[in-house]
């Protein structure tokens, strides 16, 4: 495809995005700065439609992207859109003052549909792709402790333990620093195998004391409580009702589903991926596109978030919003705040 058929191209999306009508020939050359008529704009314009990149609503002159051409537009054309001052100070603030990981992700969520004014979507953090950070046992009488797992993405998990005998705080120190030696940093899956051998360093009065801490927090690491996402500006659709080809309320009933949301971000990884309207899985979504990417560690993300929205979508600022959210979100939880 040539420079200036890509630059028509750019000029098509950029002005419906923003004004949702269609694009004619004549605003092409007064407003896109390429210095050729509107008679050649239109030549070009035949072709791209001919190539399925554009369309024609109804009996309007004007053309507007198809999904084709939102898809062509975003891998050729679109560059991360500057973010705001405003958008920036949100941004770095928004963190400020989270108490634990359900605020985080709230907080998240929040600001995400704020600034892109979409429907934001954020996935919890999975258990099974995080680590230890900390385990803790506090003493509650003699024979009784509670035991904190807690992981790199900021989930606490706490049991309490009725013990066989009366242990010593001598005894509570000397397994928790063990227990920390083994299992600092390690994948949750990986427990099991690193604190194995702790039981054997133990004398036969010891033993099942130690027994029922090794077998409790192995049973914590394994588990796998339910996944969960969180939603947040599902009245930012309002602002775009004449989009969608019908209604919005298959979006919506699709929306309300976890499993449909923990699909949306399954696959969501260290580069930012957008689905565009036919390329959505989900049928009740193909009238949306989708901007998804993973947080936490760069090679192996805890979990996703994005922003869903009509394919006239500001892909080139979603794309800066979302990459400057999960950074943040990134580098908070790996600090440990």
């Amino acid at each position: 495809m040539s420079v200036r058929r890509l630059e028509i191209l750019r000029a098509i999306v950029d002005e419906y995005v923003a004004t949702q009508e269609p694009v004619g020939s004549k605003s092409i050359a007064a407003r896109s700065g390429l210095g050729i008529s509107p008679a050649t704009i239109r030549n070009e314009m035949a072709v791209l439609e001919d190539e399925g990149l554009i369309t024609h609503p109804h009996t309007s002159a004007g053309r507007i992207p198809t999904d084709l051409g939102y898809r062509v537009f975003v891998d050729k054309l679109a560059t991360v859109k500057p973010l705001s001052g405003a958008e920036r100070r949100a941004i770095e603030t928004f963190l400020e003052g989270a108490l634990d990981l359900d605020d985080v992700v709230l907080r998240t969520v929040r600001l995400l549909a704020d600034v892109t004014k979409q429907v934001a979507v954020v996935q919890y953090p999975s258990m099974v792709k995080s680590r230890v950070r900390h385990v803790e046992l506090v003493a509650l009488t003699p024979s009784r402790l509670m035991m904190i797992l807690i992981t790199d993405a900021g989930r606490v998990e706490q049991r309490v333990l009725e013990l066989a005998t009366d242990v010593s705080d001598l005894f509570l120190s000397t397994l928790r620093n063990q227990l920390n030696n083994a299992v600092m940093s390690q994948r949750l899956p990986d427990v099991a195998d690193r604190i194995s051998g702790i039981l054997e360093s133990y004398g036969s009065s010891d033993r099942k004391n130690v027994a029922v801490v090794i077998s409790a927090l192995i049973e914590m690491a394994m588990e796998r409580p339910e996944e969960k996402v969180v939603l947040a500006g599902t009245a930012n659709l309002a602002r775009f009702s004449e989009d969608f080809s019908t209604n919005m309320h298959p979006v919506l009933e699709a929306l309300e589903e976890q499993v449909v949301l923990l699909r949306l971000l399954g696959d969501a990884g260290e580069n930012v991926q957008v689905r565009i309207g036919t390329e959505q899985s989900e049928r009740n979504l193909r009238s949306t596109s989708l901007v998804t990417v993973g947080y936490g560690a760069v090679d192996s993300p805890l979990g996703g978030l994005g922003v869903l929205g009509p394919t006239r979508m500001d892909y080139a600022g979603s794309i800066a919003a979302v990459s400057a959210v999960a950074r943040y979100v990134g580098r908070y939880l790996n600090e440990g705040a």
